[in-house]
């Protein structure tokens, strides 16, 4: 039963969240939400910043895991493209958790080492990628360069697709779709 009211705390908060924004988030709304005692998150959760910080843990975690499956056959442009679809599928499909995760701010790393713990799990999948595609005799700052160039690839990509101009062009379906993979494939092109 505790395990399943960590997890029932944490689908109602994605939920509030979802509903009315971050700010909207209350120990009391995610209970009521839950359907349990305004006490019962506390079992759980000290307050609302380690719900929080559980969601960025479980976001990174899911992230992660999408990553890998996508890395683990191929050449490697081939997967980082397909890691690359990951992360914006992940971003397009679960918004709320993409929402916080990139918020340093909603999850300090010195009270919650697990949220950072998870995110460090979903970038060592593009530090491994990226070394691959450099080559063994490539320096530290082009690594650099290319791990920062293709991470902000598909992050801006996500979220313009999921907050900016591009959501509003290509909406949801087959062509956002395909226009994410003409970005990545022509990107991996260079």
């Amino acid at each position: 039963m505790t395990a399943d009211l960590k997890q029932r705390v944490l689908d109602a908060s994605v939920q509030l969240i979802d509903d009315v924004g971050l700010a909207g988030l209350s120990m009391r709304e995610v209970a009521r939400r839950a359907g349990v005692s305004h006490q019962a998150p506390y079992h759980h959760f000290a307050d609302k910043a380690a719900i929080v910080a559980a969601l960025v843990e479980r976001g990174f975690t899911l992230l992660a895991d999408r990553m890998e499956a996508a890395e683990r056959t191929g050449p490697p442009a081939q997967r980082m493209r397909r890691v690359g679809r990951a992360y914006v599928d992940f971003a397009l499909e679960q918004p709320v958790y993409f929402r916080l995760m990139f918020r340093p701010e909603l999850s300090d790393p010195a009270r919650f080492p697990a949220a950072d713990a998870a995110g460090g799990r979903a970038f060592a999948v593009l530090e491994r990628l990226v070394g691959d595609l450099a080559g063994p005799r490539a320096s530290r700052s082009r690594k650099d360069a290319l791990l920062s160039m293709h991470w902000s690839l598909v992050h801006g990509l996500a979220t313009l697709l999921l907050d900016g101009p591009l959501a509003a062009e290509l909406g949801q379906g087959v062509a956002r779709g395909h226009h994410v993979d003409d970005v990545l494939t022509l990107f991996l092109e260079r």
